[in-house]
């Protein structure tokens, strides 16, 4: 019986395996459908605004080739209608003369024949018919403004579609993963194997995707891709990511002025850092957690903003600030940390290697902690730095400014002005955790140990809140502190 249920369980998970695959290829079929019609309508009104371009300059030409013609034929109308007006002012004059010449050949009287000759020798002299020329001013051939569009015909009988850009493809040595940044490099493909030129490419699109495969087809489902657009060069830094993922999966494709080729084959990189989150489970029952972000706000207890403070009663024989109330059963099984130890604990442990992360305190924040400890050394009622196993930077603003580093009961001043960005780094392997003002890039403290059992990223807050920055890769700047594990103050710079 049992080899029978195990068998169909083995059925029935390569059945829910198949089921998956399915549904991701039918979202993949769908989301190619999808984009086949977007596509399609694209290019057809990309050809439509071509088409209309060509039209355009097509008949822009047109205007210009009319224009010369209608402005050669007016000039040449003018020159031929100026000769034809002098020429019939000229034969007028030339028939009045032929005219009078004719009738002074039958003058007989020789006085007045001789008087007669004279004016006519004398007109004829001075006659427009014999000072104009006989031949036009102008030729009638328009024969230079014939325009032979064969070329352009024939060119446009050959029209066919821009081919369509070869996938680039990555350079995998050219690709630079660092400070949380990714540099990726890639090749165009060349034309010289016989195919059509494509044209000159215009620019590349590149599309990125996290994943926790190594498998870039095992990653195809997982979610969408990052799309960065129009890149002119042919690399890009992708920069301010988040590492919460193993792996970041990488493609990219080239465009020319209107197509865009296939994508490169995917490239799947490692993106190495340590990423957690706040264990809500240890935290405090008056600390709230949300996301990245924990915060304590006081409510109904004076004493603990300047604002709020009354005398106290004589009956109080604390004599620092009172902790705020607590409300039995407010939030049930939230018990891993009580009293004054306002503490939050990590979610994911170290036990080797090198890990980093970063602390901003919040606007209104009055006193925090950060650092690490053994789980198992902080009691429900320990503060972070009090015992053996757990070490931290003390920051407070309440009464007064101090920044403390504190291990085992013992603190150390530190004269440093309080930081707004805090980086951690532990090297868990070495026994190094340091505290890094980021804003400055001045170490605060190092503590140099050997951690002998699993480590937790911890967290104290009182009055205010704090967020944490993870999925970090350790920062190429702690390069300057890694030689070091003295303190602020024992450095000489």
């Amino acid at each position: 019986m049992e080899t029978q249920k195990e068998a169909l369980r083995r059925i029935i998970s390569t059945l829910a395996n198949k089921n998956k695959e399915l549904h991701n290829f039918l979202e993949t079929v769908d989301n190619t459908l999808t984009g086949l019609q977007e596509e399609s309508c694209k290019v057809t009104s990309d050809l439509e605004a071509e088409l209309e371009q060509l039209h355009s300059a097509l008949n822009e030409k047109g205007e210009e080739l009319r224009d010369a013609i209608k402005e050669e034929r007016h000039r040449k109308e003018a020159e031929l209608q100026k000769q034809l007006t002098e020429g019939k002012f000229a034969l007028l004059s030339c028939e009045e003369l032929l005219e009078f010449a004719n009738e002074t050949l039958t003058i007989t009287t020789e006085e007045e024949f001789l008087k007669a000759a004279k004016q006519i020798k004398e007109r004829v002299t001075m006659a427009p018919a014999f000072r104009l020329t006989t031949r036009p001013a102008v030729s009638g051939n328009m024969a230079k403004f014939t325009v032979d569009f064969s070329p352009e015909r024939e060119g446009l009988q050959r029209l066919h579609f821009l081919p369509v850009p070869k996938p680039p493809e990555i350079d995998i040595s050219g690709c630079i993963i660092g400070d949380n940044n990714i540099t990726v490099a890639w090749r165009p493909a060349g034309d010289g194997d016989g195919d059509s030129v494509s044209g000159p490419i215009k620019c590349f699109d590149l599309e990125y995707q996290k994943t926790n495969h190594d498998s870039s087809l095992k990653a195809a489902g997982e979610g969408c891709w990052e799309k960065i657009c129009d890149i002119t060069e042919s690399q890009f830094t992708i920069s301010g990511l988040k590492f919460d993922s193993r792996f970041v999966v990488i493609r990219v494709r080239a465009k020319n002025k209107m197509a865009a080729g296939e994508f490169s084959d995917s490239v799947t990189l490692e993106t190495r850092a340590y990423n957690f989150g706040f264990e809500a489970s240890t935290a405090h029952a008056e600390l709230k957690v949300h996301g990245d972000t924990v915060t304590w706000e006081p409510q109904g207890v004076k004493g603990h903003d300047p604002r709020l403070r009354v005398k106290e009663t004589k009956s109080s024989s604390r004599c620092a600030t009172p902790s705020p109330n607590k409300t039995a059963g407010s939030r049930a099984g939230r018990d891993r940390f009580a009293g004054e130890s306002y503490t939050v604990l990590g979610d994911q442990e170290m036990t080797e290697g090198c890990h980093y992360w970063e602390l901003r305190p919040l606007a209104d924040w009055k006193s925090f902690s950060v650092g690490v400890a053994y789980q198992a050394s902080l009691g429900r009622f320990d503060q972070l730095g009090k015992s053996a196993g757990s070490w931290c930077l003390h920051a407070s603003q309440w009464l007064q400014t101090s920044l403390a580093a504190k291990h085992n009961n013992r603190a150390k001043a530190l004269e440093w002005p309080l930081p707004q960005r805090i980086g951690i780094y532990c090297n868990y392997d070495n026994g190094d955790l340091s505290f890094i003002d980021v804003d400055r890039l001045r170490l605060l403290h190092s503590f140099k140990t050997k951690f002998s059992q699993p480590l937790v990223p911890a967290f104290t807050v009182w009055c205010g809140g704090i967020t944490i920055a993870t999925g970090l890769q350790v920062p190429s700047f702690m390069g300057n502190f890694l030689s070091t594990n003295r303190s602020l103050s024992d450095l000489s710079q």
